[in-house]
């Protein structure tokens, strides 16, 4: 079996730890970044809705560049909404802030009934830079 090459960020373990995942896994010169949510270092939720999307791509953001790379390396993304009829408009609100500019990433949106209690969870491939 290939031993994987897990990147941890610097804090914000709890999460990983409680549910035995790897918040990164670099391969053939990609980044697979698990699901990320808008959880402070204990891993409870941030509870206000656009606070909690900042927060998970702060969380996003430490772990590309724990591996050295940024969100201008992300090719695709998939996000998960609870409730988006209603949630959907006001997460998109904070989206710009980190987004970047055009061209931007692959992006599927995706209605959940149930994300462990928070309310957006973002996961990214990333091309590693060389």
């Amino acid at each position: 079996m290939t031993q994987r090459d897990a990147v941890f960020p610097p804090a914000r373990h709890a999460l990983y730890e409680r549910h035995r995942y790897s918040p990164a896994i670099r391969s053939n010169g990609f980044l697979f970044v698990s699901g990320q949510v808008g959880s402070r270092e204990d891993g409870s939720p941030e509870p206000d809705l656009q606070d909690q999307v900042r927060l998970a791509f702060n969380n996003l953001n430490a772990i590309l560049d724990a591996a050295g790379c940024s969100f201008a390396d992300v090719v695709d993304v998939t996000v998960f909404m609870v409730d988006p009829q209603s949630t959907f408009e006001t997460i998109w609100e904070v989206v710009p802030e980190f987004w970047g500019n055009a061209p931007y990433p692959t992006i599927t949106a995706v209605g959940a009934t149930w994300l462990a209690g928070f309310q957006f969870e973002i996961k990214v491939i990333a091309k590693i830079p060389v």
